[in-house]
């Protein structure tokens, strides 16, 4: 209940500072808000605005949503080992030292989140602590590093925030063409005709949007497979299958959104193009492949 609260007023208070944004933009330009230019704008300001926000506030919303405990000193001889080896997959990687966490929860995970590739953060679940061997939970962390690494973070985001733009602008523009024809002349179809684009305009938005979800879907599977190369490089690809084949024998992700995009483990769903993360077996032979 907590998570979902959070979640609700985060994105009430990005819409008002998106909704702020776009007047002050359309004053600035001169640009009117009713015209095709104005649309464009829009699109633009919420379908990057709203990615690039939720990609700022991301350590923030990871630590209160999963109840993250930084570790600021390592206390427990397993703190020691967990910190150690990111500094030391760090330094291998260039990267700066990422905050390190670890979350409550029985799902064997882990995620990577944060704005810049030298102030990230990287959590893992207790249950993947006490539930995978040493060798196995550091493939898990060198797959993490790598989504650091690579800048998959800043990558996505941009893939989101072009997909949302030209969702909300394709929408509004044929929600515009039929609402007209269904329009006629009278007063009360006139009062009425502004509800009829915007119910008009959710529909397109949600067609587009899960359509869109599928491009989406197949950059984050494209950059799982890196990570995992990255992941065998840092630690040796045994490692890396013996991490994927313990994930194979467990339970689907329960993290959410955007931290499941960079988790070790996804969800699995009707077809492989809703989903985040590769089938584990794909995974798992493509590492098999790897020279």
């Amino acid at each position: 209940m907590k998570r979902v609260l959070l979640f609700l007023a985060t994105n009430l208070a990005v819409m008002l500072v998106l909704s702020i944004v776009l007047s002050v933009l359309s004053s600035f330009f001169g640009i009117s808000t009713r015209g095709s230019g104005g649309l464009l704008l829009m699109a633009a300001v919420f379908g990057f605005g709203g990615s690039i926000i939720s990609l700022l506030m991301s350590k923030w919303m990871a630590k209160r949503s999963y109840g993250v405990q930084v570790i600021e000193q390592p206390r427990s001889e397993i703190e020691y080992w967990l910190f150690n080896t990111v500094q030391r997959q760090a330094q291998q990687t260039g990267i700066g030292m990422p905050e390190v966490g670890i979350y409550d929860s029985p799902d064997m995970n882990a995620f990577a989140t944060g704005a810049n590739r030298n102030k990230a953060l990287v959590a893992v679940s207790s249950g993947l602590l006490y539930n995978m061997s040493r060798d196995e939970a550091e493939a898990v962390l060198a797959h993490e590093i790598s989504h650091v690494a690579n800048g998959d973070m800043v990558t996505l985001t941009l893939i989101q925030g072009v997909v949302n733009t030209f969702v909300i602008y394709i929408s509004r523009v044929l929600a515009g063409i039929v609402s007209n024809f269904m329009r006629s002349d009278d007063e009360e179809s006139s009062a009425t005709g502004g509800i009829a684009y915007f119910a008009i305009s959710m529909v397109f938005e949600l067609i587009f949007g899960i359509l869109a979800s599928t491009i989406v879907m197949w950059f984050s599977r494209q950059r799982e497979f890196r990570a995992d190369a990255g992941s065998a490089k840092l630690v040796g690809k045994d490692k890396m299958i013996a991490a994927l084949e313990r994930l194979a024998r467990g339970h689907d992700s329960q993290l959410d959104g955007s931290m499941m995009a960079f988790g070790i483990n996804g969800k699995t769903a009707m077809t492989e193009l809703f989903m985040s993360h590769p089938p584990l077996e794909k995974r798992i032979q493509a590492l098999r492949e790897m020279r």
